[in-house]
């Protein structure tokens, strides 16, 4: 268990928040997608309502030398402006931040500049995290997203504070309850649904749920290693050689703990990752010579809407296509469709799923869409993550 912020007497106090503004943005720095910044709010206006002054610290992408514009968190600072309907103080110069908070008043925002602009942020260092904690009293962690990571903001940042002026925000805690609640306690049958390109950034989530589902539909790119496990020829499709081992065993354990897996049956294929290319659709055991599988067919989504169909909880992580392109994005969008209108609870595990579920418009139909990726498969693969691990009582 962690402490709260409702645990903290933060009333009129300093209060540094780790939010996670890694919103996505064009090309013009104008944010396409403020989910995350709205999953803030209750927080912050929690500190609002105490009178508290707000520090309000985030990343945004992944700068590589200091200072990049296109990863500036100020079209961050205007789009909370508005959402708060009240000024938010920002600055991307250090000094100028610095002596900001030194003199906020009570009630004033000040969001600092992206911290991946220094180098310490992604080591962990000791110096940037005790000139971060300076500029508070307390320390609220309300960065899901990024909590797997033993990063200065939500790691080394919480040695400078005492265990009463520490907690987690809201969206922290609904985060760690929803992961808790999927593993503890799921309504039956309970089905996950993974996807993505990789099987290796998904075998230890893959190992620890055969453990507790009853059934596992897998798609996207990384269905094609499962699929060449089991003879099939993939042809140009993606295969981590590698891995068909461990997907064959994978297989294997999931036969002895009577877990119904699913894969593709047949699937969108081109021969080339295209808005341009030529798709067609054929069954698995089909794929032309030099051509790929990009996205699940008309068979795939029926077997896998029947096999959903008496889920009582679905946690779904990652896409079955390359949904970025439109001719490969009916299946998981059709996907999305199908477990929206289900009478079950369906949590989705962030990242590129929670994107696709937005643009398929069933992001409100959902019982819970996560903000973390990476962080939330590392829950459900059983893992103590670093940033929450340090929030823990005693």
């Amino acid at each position: 268990m962690v402490l709260s912020i409702t645990d903290l007497d933060i009333a009129n106090k300093k209060v540094f928040i780790r939010c996670d503004f890694n919103t996505p943005m064009d090309e013009f720095c104008n944010i396409t997608d403020d989910r995350r910044i709205i999953s803030s709010i209750p927080t912050i206006k929690y500190c609002l309502d105490r009178n508290c002054k707000i520090i309000l610290a985030s990343h945004l992408g992944r700068p590589k030398n200091g200072f990049e514009k296109k990863y500036s968190l100020e079209p961050v600072a205007k789009r909370l402006s508005r959402l708060l309907n009240k000024d938010i103080k920002f600055f991307s110069d250090e000094k100028e931040a610095k002596e900001c908070a030194n003199n906020l008043k009570n009630g004033e925002i000040l969001l600092l500049e992206n911290l991946r602009f220094n180098e310490q942020e992604t080591q962990d260092g000791e110096e940037f995290a005790k000139n971060l904690a300076s500029m508070a009293e307390f320390y609220i962690n309300d960065a899901f997203g990024v909590s797997h990571r033993a990063h200065a903001s939500v790691h080394k940042i919480t040695t400078f504070f005492d265990k009463n002026h520490k907690g987690a925000g809201f969206l922290l805690q609904k985060e760690i309850e929803f992961a808790s609640s999927l593993i503890k306690n799921p309504t039956r049958p309970f089905v996950s649904v993974v996807g993505g390109s990789k099987v290796s950034s998904k075998l230890s989530a893959l190992k620890n749920l055969l453990t507790k589902v009853d059934k596992l539909i897998i798609g996207g790119g990384m269905a094609f290693t499962f699929l060449k496990a089991v003879g099939y020829d993939t042809k140009k499709s993606l295969v981590e050689d590698d891995l068909i081992d461990s997907a064959k065993e994978i297989l294997k354990d999931a036969k002895k703990l009577g877990v119904k897996i699913y894969l593709p049956v047949d699937c969108v294929v081109a021969n080339e990752i295209s808005g341009d290319a030529k798709a067609k659709e054929v069954p698995v055991q089909e794929i032309p010579e030099n051509f790929m599988g990009l996205d699940i067919g008309l068979a795939t989504i029926t077997l896998f809407k029947e096999a959903l169909s008496d889920a009582g909880t679905i946690w779904w992580n990652g896409p079955m296509g390359v949904y970025e392109i439109e001719k490969f994005a009916k299946g998981s969008i059709k996907l999305s469709h199908a477990i929206a209108e289900l009478n079950a609870t369906s949590v989705v595990g962030g990242g590129d799923t929670a994107d696709l579920v937005k643009r398929a418009n069933d992001d409100n139909d959902f019982t819970f869409v996560s903000t973390g990726g990476g962080a939330s498969l590392e829950l459900i693969e059983g893992k103590i993550l670093p940033g929450i691990e340090v929030l823990q009582k005693g």
